[in-house]
Parts: C-alpha cells; sequence; structure tokens
C-alpha cells in the first residue's frame, strides 16, 4: 500500500467488453471490442491491450528509476514488451498470462538482469500482481 497518494486516475466503463470506457479527464476514451480470437468481432481495442500499455510504460519507467538509484544510465532506445493472455481458469473464470521482455542496447548482461530484477520490485503494476499473477521479467 501507498504511504501517501500522489496521483490518481479515473475511468469509467459501459457496456462491457464491446462497450466503451474514458478517463474522467477526458485524455482516454476508447470504444471496447471482443477480439475475433474470444468471438467477437475484434477490430478494437480491450483490456488486455489496455492492461499491456500501461504494464509496459510502468515497467519501463520504474527500471528507469532503479537504474537512477543505481548511476546505470538506460539507453534512449530500451524497450519493454508486455503480452497478457487471457483464457479459462480450472475454476469458473478467466485468468491472465503476463510475459515482460526487456530490450537494453549496450548494457552488460548481468547489470541488465540487475536493472530488470529491480524495475520489477520498484513497479506498482509488478507489485499489484504479485502472488496473482507468475510474472517472470526476461532480457529480451
Amino acid at each position: 500500500m501507498p504511504t501517501k497518494i500522489v496521483y490518481s486516475a479515473s475511468a469509467t466503463a459501459t457496456g462491457g467488453r464491446d462497450g466503451h470506457s474514458a478517463t474522467h479527464d477526458g485524455a482516454l476514451d476508447v470504444n471496447l471490442a471482443v477480439p475475433k480470437e474470444m468471438g467477437g468481432p475484434g477490430g478494437g481495442v480491450n483490456p488486455e491491450q489496455l492492461f499491456a500499455t500501461g504494464y509496459a510504460a510502468c515497467f519501463l519507467g520504474a527500471l528507469k528509476f532503479y537504474a537512477g538509484q543505481k548511476k546505470v544510465k538506460v539507453p534512449d532506445d530500451a524497450k519493454v514488451t508486455v503480452t497478457v493472455g487471457i483464457g479459462p481458469r480450472e475454476d469458473p473464470g478467466f485468468g491472465l498470462d503476463v510475459k515482460v521482455k526487456v530490450n537494453l542496447p549496450g548494457i552488460d548482461k548481468d547489470v541488465a538482469e540487475d536493472l530488470i530484477a529491480g524495475g520489477h520490485k520498484v513497479c506498482p503494476y509488478s507489485h499489484a500482481t504479485s502472488g496473482t499473477l507468475k510474472i517472470t521479467p526476461e532480457l529480451a
């Protein structure tokens, strides 16, 4: 739990996976569509895409924060790719599978692995999902 909230975002969704979602400040406003792989029409944004983009951006930010603490310069062309899969669980319901791949060109492998582990510890997405999702960040 945070000791002090420094920023909050609010969004409202209507219609579920075939609906609409928007942030209260108007910065994000999307129509949602069920992917073809899940029996929908596809062609729109879905919650897994939103989660993947948010997690990727947050993880890279956390990695940069951790690198700054270690006095390591993260290359400008560093990338984090998050893949979010969804499927049925053994019990009723659905579960997520998350893969995090980090590309740190020009960084020594041992240093890169330390930055990835540190970023994973610092990242609020990683922290929020610990114990509920198996997430293993790795060097791309």
